[in-house]
């Protein structure tokens, strides 16, 4: 089957950063199911994993952590999935990625594609969705309410570094689950405009001092914050803008936090970390097919819109190592997304 990956980490500059070769197409046993690959999206991950992980002499790593594709076999202890599904998964870290033609992922981690989307608009949606679920009724305890009949509460959320992947689908979830105020951050006029079409109530920018744009709100204290950039730098800001036992949730990497500045508020700090339970395989892991077939049928009632903002293209090297560089440039809108070999 075809496949891309690397046997080395380099800049992604280098041809061989990212190349395309030939991989036996495995089989399915156990819980798995063996998915044929339609599209895909790149990730943040993807490019920390490319530059901190080399794999053994003479392998090639594949990476990959959003798919969109159809069953083709399965696993005897599988019990949801049968071929010929549409289905739509993040994986797990620990195995090799979906940028290859065929790829094994436990059905507990898979949900049914949304009917409503293209395989490459429902190839941005899995890891993110997952994360921004994850973050805001996991671990920031927002109260969900029914999208039907939604009453305002009296959560504010900032999220900061709003316009990225998982800032593009947590805010849509806020918005349809929830009677939160959703205050997005974005410093530029694209971005801006892309956090307010998809749901933001107010949006401030973060290459700006973030308290007295908040406080010129008029709305109060924030309660909860989605910290998805450069936590370091806006921890002192937070701890300004929260209400005392205010909540924070961050995905980033800091190479540092001090968190006793959060005692005097009984501020709380949560780690979202969406391979979490693939990797330990928790006793809940199956929560996360769970998720992913709740916000398909989101999307296929109108509620949540794909978070594509560029296709480019064929899955191979070429295209993934164009992805790979916009990524890293910091610069990119919404998620990138390949389609086809």
């Amino acid at each position: 089957m075809q496949a891309v990956g690397y046997r080395k980490s380099l800049p992604i500059n280098d041809p061989a950063s990212l190349t395309d070769f030939e991989l036996p197409q495995p089989s399915a046993s156990g819980r798995d199911l063996l998915v044929k690959v339609a599209a895909i999206a790149v990730n943040p991950v993807d490019c920390k994993i490319r530059q901190r992980v080399s794999p053994a002499d003479g392998d090639y790593k594949v990476l990959g952590w959003d798919a969109v594709g159809e069953v083709v076999a399965t696993g005897d202890a599988v019990t949801q999935f049968k071929p010929g599904d549409q289905v739509y998964y993040a994986g797990d870290l620990n195995r090799q990625g979906s940028n290859a033609e065929y790829q094994l992922v436990d059905e507990r981690l898979v949900g049914n594609k949304p009917k409503n989307l293209s395989d490459a608009d429902a190839a941005a949606l899995p890891l993110t969705a997952i994360t921004a679920w994850e973050m805001l009724f996991d671990h920031l305890a927002i109260q969900q309410q029914n999208p039907d009949a939604i009453e305002p509460s009296n959560e504010v959320i900032l999220v900061v570094g709003a316009a990225g992947g998982v800032g593009s689908i947590l805010i849509q979830l806020a918005k349809a689950l929830t009677g939160a105020t959703l205050i997005a951050t974005a410093s530029r006029q694209s971005s801006q405009a892309w956090v307010k079409q998809l749901g933001a109530h107010h949006v401030v920018d973060h290459s700006q001092p973030l308290p007295a744009q908040i406080e010129a709100l008029g709305i109060g204290p924030v309660t909860h914050v989605a910290s998805l950039t450069h936590s370091d730098s806006y921890i002192d800001s937070y701890t300004e803008v929260l209400a005392p036992r205010g909540k924070i949730a961050l995905i980033d990497d800091p190479q540092s936090l001090d968190i006793l500045k959060l005692k005097p508020k009984s501020l709380s700090l949560h780690w979202e970390f969406m391979f979490t339970r693939s990797m330990f395989q928790t006793a809940d892991m199956i929560e996360q097919s769970r998720l992913l077939n709740r916000v398909a049928e989101l999307v296929d009632r109108g509620y949540i819109q794909t978070t594509a903002g560029k296709n480019l293209g064929p899955i191979n090297a070429e295209n993934l190592r164009a992805a790979h560089a916009e990524l890293e440039s910091g610069r990119s809108i919404g998620k990138i997304v390949l389609q086809g070999f």
